[in-house]
C-alpha cells in the first residue's frame, strides 16, 4: 500500500519515470524487471539479436557454480526441472522465459556508443539515435574485451580466447596449451582431457582451490560466513576443513596463494578455482601442469622454469579488459583510472547512473545481480519519493 501510494505520488508531480538498462543479459533483465516493479519504465538497449547472448557464446560444458535454488532472478526461481548446477543450455532457456515473464522487451540490435547527462537528463546514443531519460544503468557485466597475452601473435599455430573455446571437436589428435588457471580455464582443460585430447595447462602464480561442495552443502553458500566473521577469520576457520577436502596446492605441481580464498576475493576480486574434476584429471596424468608462459617462437613454449614442450593449438583463459570510459568519457565521476564503476549495486557520484553486477563474487554472479538490481530499483524510487 505504501508503495503504490508513493508512486501514486510521483506521478502526480509528473516526475518522469522512465529508464535505460544497458544490456539484456541476466543482469539487465533483472535491472529492468524490478524497476518495472516499481513502476519505472524500463527500456533496454542490447548490442546482440537476443537476451543472453555471452551465455550463449560459452563453452558447452559450462555449468552454474551455484545451485539453481541459488541462482534465480527477481521474483522467478529456476524450474525444479533444471539440474541441481545448471548447464549453460538451461541457464539460456530460463534468460528466454524470464524476460517473456516479466514482460520485458529488449531493443536487440542496438548498440550503444555514448552515454553522456546535461546535469539532469541522461542521453544515450546508439546506431539508430538517442534515448533519454533521468536513469541509466550499466549491466553489460564483468566481461569487457578479451585478454590475450603479448605473445600471442608469435605462435604459429591457432590461439584462441576461453570466449572462443565451445567444445573438443576440432581438438582430437592435437597437443593444447590451457593458459591460466581461473574457473575457465579449469572447465575447458578439463574438457580436453575427457574427450582424450592431450592437453596441459600453464599456471602462472599461486591459486587457491575449493572443493564444489563441503559436507554436501554448495561451496558458494559459505560465502555467509565471510561476511559475519570477516574474510580473515573465515578463512583460517575453514583453512584444516578446505586442506582436508583437496589438499595442497603444492601436491598437483602448483603453488599456494599466500592469501585465503574469502581474503583473495574480498581484497583482489581473484575467484578461487571451484574444482569440478580438474584435480583429479590432474592427480591421473590426464592434464599436464606448467608453470607460466616466458616465450614462444613457432609451435615451441618456452616455460618459467626453462622447459620447452611443442603444442598444436594455445587456449588462452586469460580474461577480459573492462573499461567504460569510451562509453562515459575520460572524466566520469563514476569511473576509476581504469575506466571501472567505483560503485556497484548503488548510487555513484553521478546522479542517476548505476551500474550493476561490476564485482565479482564468489557467492554466484546471478545471485549478485539479482540482489544488485534491487537496491537499485528501491534507491531509484526512493531519489524519486524525495522532495525536491
Amino acid at each position: 500500500m505504501e508503495r503504490f501510494i508513493r508512486d501514486e505520488e510521483n506521478d502526480m508531480t509528473g516526475q518522469a519515470r522512465r529508464a535505460i538498462v544497458i544490456g539484456a543479459g541476466p543482469t539487465g533483465l533483472a535491472v529492468a524487471a524490478c524497476l518495472k516493479e516499481h513502476n519505472v519504465e524500463a527500456l533496454i538497449l542490447e548490442r546482440a539479436a537476443e537476451v543472453g547472448s555471452s551465455w550463449r557464446g560459452h563453452y558447452d560444458c559450462l555449468r552454474l557454480h551455484t545451485v539453481r535454488g541459488r541462482s534465480g532472478l527477481p521474483g522467478m526461481p529456476f524450474p525444479a526441472s533444471a539440474d541441481r548446477y545448471p548447464t549453460r543450455a538451461e541457464v539460456v532457456e530460463y534468460l528466454e522465459t524470464y524476460a517473456a515473464a516479466k514482460g520485458l522487451a529488449p531493443r536487440f540490435g542496438c548498440e550503444v556508443t555514448a552515454i553522456q547527462s546535461d546535469g539532469q537528463t541522461w542521453h544515450v546514443v546508439h546506431k539508430d539515435g538517442e534515448e533519454t531519460a533521468e536513469i541509466v544503468v550499466m549491466a553489460t557485466g564483468l566481461n569487457g574485451t578479451p585478454r590475450l597475452p603479448g605473445w600471442a601473435d608469435s605462435f604459429d599455430g591457432p590461439v584462441l580466447h576461453s570466449s572462443d573455446y565451445k567444445n573438443a571437436e576440432g581438438f582430437r589428435g592435437q597437443r593444447v596449451l590451457v593458459v591460466g588457471f581461473g574457473n575457465s580455464g579449469g572447465d575447458i582443460s578439463l574438457d580436453l582431457a575427457r574427450a582424450g585430447v592431450a592437453v596441459a595447462l600453464a599456471v602462472r602464480g599461486p591459486v587457491q582451490i575449493l572443493p564444489k561442495e563441503l559436507f554436501g552443502v554448495p561451496i558458494t553458500s559459505f560465502g555467509t560466513m565471510s561476511k559475519l566473521l570477516g574474510p580473515r577469520v573465515a578463512d583460517r576457520l575453514t583453512a584444516p576443513i578446505l586442506r582436508a577436502k583437496v589438499g595442497r596446492p603444492e601436491s598437483y605441481g602448483l603453488h599456494s596463494h599466500p592469501k585465503g580464498p574469502a581474503t583473495m576475493v574480498a581484497e583482489d576480486g581473484r575467484i578461487p578455482l571451484i574444482d569440478v574434476g580438474t584435480l583429479g584429471a590432474i592427480r591421473a596424468g590426464q592434464i599436464a601442469v606448467q608453470p607460466g608462459v616466458a616465450a614462444v617462437e613457432g609451435r615451441e613454449v618456452c616455460f618459467a622454469d626453462g622447459s620447452v614442450a611443442e603444442f598444436d593449438a594455445i587456449i588462452a583463459a586469460t580474461g577480459y579488459e573492462l573499461d567504460l570510459r569510451p562509453l562515459l568519457g575520460e572524466s566520469c565521476a563514476a569511473l576509476d583510472h581504469k575506466g571501472q564503476p567505483k560503485v556497484s549495486g548503488g548510487p555513484t557520484p553521478c546522479p542517476g547512473l548505476y551500474f550493476c553486477s561490476y564485482r565479482a563474487t564468489a557467492d554466484g554472479q546471478l545471485r549478485a545481480s539479482g540482489m544488485e538490481a534491487q537496491a537499485i530499483a528501491d534507491h531509484v524510487v526512493g531519489m524519486q519519493a524525495a522532495p525536491a
